[in-house]
């Protein structure tokens, strides 16, 4: 047996991937290396990235300043506690996300994940709530379609019914889920499209905590992409009843969609901001959660006096040192340039699957693009047929979609839309 068989055995056996199985059936393909967009396979194979690791990996794989960011910190300390501790990467990490998001958001909690993001934001909201002395404003309002994780917090406020959750609704709590927004993301605003959620949030005003969605565009949800008015709708609507409004945007910050977070696209700015996944550039896990004075010292006024959450490796030197070496390439970049030719192209090579029978939309935003279908995909053979024609695009349910690196070349684009086009009956 050869080595590339042993790891694969031994993979299949004792391995879990996301959402699989142990000793499931479906192709697992071993990597030894991966350097700009190209992700290179044991057998000697190069495969273009459509999914920027999980849409994370901004600038590519091997990048010389995030490999010399996580090197140089390295050899002063790979962690240390953040309890009663602090450190130069912390601050100077905390400082380049105060120059790029909004002014008012002030206080910033590092998380070791998205998932914990979130878990954190809500936790956030109840205590401010609490302390407000609205002991029973301990629900979330949001819509339906949306993904926000899967630890327990993150999918009870995820979609309940046709989200990946539904297994587990008897452990989760129970919160309010208005209709999914309607008006697309280009389309004229129909104001009927907030009629639900005006009503939810009156009705249960004593109840709800907070308001969370994920800004312009739900991402595993179902990638659908709204109108920037439903946002500036939402924050009215939590000011007038005292909820506070919060933002995921692990999926959408730091230029995916155009601009540097989704939430600019309205000029609405939340309560708590959720961030992470391209924060450091896909190098390393880390994630923050940033809040406005206000809401922080509403929560240091609570009967804890503290934030009741404190992650093991919070606020990791390596990870914080990659993040802002990834902030200082991104601002140092043409992305914005980068990412709109990407939206032009995507545009016009996926426009023909339209046309396609087995196609019910064809979506775009930023360096987004997404063939939703009629009917869920054959994910295993799809990944096969795509790692055939020298790409690694990864379907999930009835969307075929790939976000990739900013960095990718316009030809090497277009074969990453030429091989959705061509699993299209």
């Amino acid at each position: 047996m050869s080595a590339v068989d042993e790891l694969l055995a031994f993979d299949q056996q004792h391995l879990w991937h996301p959402y699989s199985s142990i000793g499931c059936n479906e192709p697992t393909y071993p990597v030894q290396s991966a350097h700009g967009v190209r992700i290179e396979l044991a057998d000697g194979r190069q495969l273009i990235d459509g999914m920027a690791s999980w849409w994370c990996a901004i600038h590519g794989y091997n990048h010389p300043a995030l490999n010399r960011a996580i090197e140089t910190q390295l050899e002063q300390m790979s962690h240390v506690m953040f309890g009663g501790l602090t450190h130069e990467p912390a601050v100077n990490l905390g400082k380049r996300l105060l120059e790029i998001t909004p002014a008012a958001l002030q206080a910033i909690f590092y998380a070791d994940s998205g998932s914990v993001a979130v878990e954190v934001a809500l936790k956030m909201a109840v205590q401010y709530q609490q302390t407000n002395g609205k002991p029973g404003c301990s629900r979330m309002l949001t819509v339906r379609g949306g993904y926000h994780g899967d630890t327990s917090g993150a999918m009870a406020v995820s979609d309940p019914e046709n989200g990946m959750h539904g297994l587990f609704s008897g452990m989760l709590a129970k919160h309010i889920y208005a209709p999914r927004p309607v008006c697309r993301f280009d389309d004229d605003w129909d104001e009927n499209d907030l009629n639900a959620m005006e009503d939810l949030i009156e009705r249960h005003q004593r109840e709800v905590a907070a308001i969370i969605v994920e800004p312009i565009v739900q991402g595993a949800g179902g990638f659908w992409f709204y109108h920037p008015q439903y946002l500036r709708e939402l924050r009215s609507l939590c000011d007038q009843y005292g909820v506070l409004l919060i933002f995921d945007e692990i999926a959408t910050g730091f230029g995916r969609t155009g601009e540097m977070f989704a939430m600019r696209h309205a000029g609405v700015v939340p309560d708590i901001l959720c961030i992470g996944k391209a924060m450091t550039g896909g190098m390393m896990t880390l994630a923050a959660v940033m809040t406005t004075r206000r809401v922080a010292e509403t929560v240091n006024a609570s009967a804890a006096g503290v934030l009741m959450h404190g992650p093991t490796f919070m606020a990791n030197p390596l990870a914080c040192a990659a993040a802002s070496a990834s902030i200082d390439l991104l601002l140092q970049s043409n992305w914005q340039d980068k990412v709109r030719k990407i939206e032009s192209t995507l545009r016009t090579e996926l426009e023909p699957a339209r046309t396609r029978p087995a196609v019910v939309d064809v979506r775009v935003l930023g360096a987004i693009g997404v063939i939703e279908m009629i009917q869920p995909v054959d994910r295993a053979a799809l990944c096969a047929a795509f790692v055939a024609q020298g790409v690694w695009i990864r379907p999930y349910d009835r969307y075929i979609y790939i976000m990739p690196p900013y960095v990718i070349e316009d030809d090497d684009l277009r074969k990453l839309c030429q091989a959705m086009l061509s699993c299209l009956v």
